[in-house]
């Protein structure tokens, strides 16, 4: 597991830089990043209060596909969803840090990200989600797909491990364990994935960094 270095000196505020350099640079090199610690502890204490604390309404079941084609598959996926608002200000800490994150891989990368979007995801015990890819290719906007975790405690008899696979193969490339803070940033089209049931209330958001496929007869993303 990746843990970048990072500066959070009493002298001066938090500097995510090195977090995004690493990123970056893993990325390059393999097409996906694993990293812990990825953002202050205060802000993922926030974000995790939020989430805990979100009323049931507040959430709907997770569906597969997008906009009209979107439908409920219980089989694939049991997780439930609440998409992130700029209006609540613990949700908008995440969206400016993410914003940040995209600045600095289209300079370094050259990717031509043009919008992120994502939300919280719920697993509750015994929820999955069946082995997926979030693009296929040639047939999607989104680029590049980026969970962070949220779950204090963490332990390995917890279940709900995220498992990357090499694409056209079933041999595991990484099992990664939901632990508070550790983040994974992956190429949506390559990396076939899946989650594992957990034994216990699983927090995450998930999101995906998009391209601007947009014409003169269509808006993206669709509404």
């Amino acid at each position: 597991m990746s843990k970048a270095l990072r500066s959070t000196g009493s002298r001066g505020p938090y500097d995510s830089t090195p977090i995004f350099e690493h990123i970056a640079s893993e990325l390059r090199e393999r097409g996906y990043s694993l990293v812990d610690d990825a953002i202050p502890e205060e802000m993922a204490d926030e974000l995790f209060v939020r989430i805990s604390t979100l009323k049931q309404d507040d959430f709907f079941p997770a569906g597969i596909g997008r906009a009209r084609n979107q439908m409920l598959n219980n089989f694939v996926r049991r997780d439930e969803i609440h998409w992130l608002e700029s209006g609540n200000q613990i949700e908008r800490s995440w969206l400016e840090w993410i914003e940040q994150l995209r600045i600095h891989l289209n300079r370094r990368l050259l990717l031509g990200l043009f919008s992120y979007e994502g939300h919280f995801a719920h697993y509750e015990p015994g929820a999955f989600y069946k082995k997926h890819v979030d693009a296929f290719r040639g047939e999607s906007n989104r680029i590049l797909s980026v969970v962070l975790y949220l779950n204090w405690s963490w332990q390995a008899q917890d279940g709900g491990e995220l498992i990357l696979y090499p694409e056209n193969s079933n041999n595991i490339i990484e099992r990664v364990m939901p632990r508070m803070a550790r983040l994974a940033v992956f190429l949506s089209e390559e990396f076939p994935h899946e989650v594992l049931p957990a034994n216990r209330d699983r927090y995450s958001i998930a999101g995906w960094f998009r391209v601007n496929t947009s014409t003169a007869d269509r808006v993206d993303p669709p509404v």
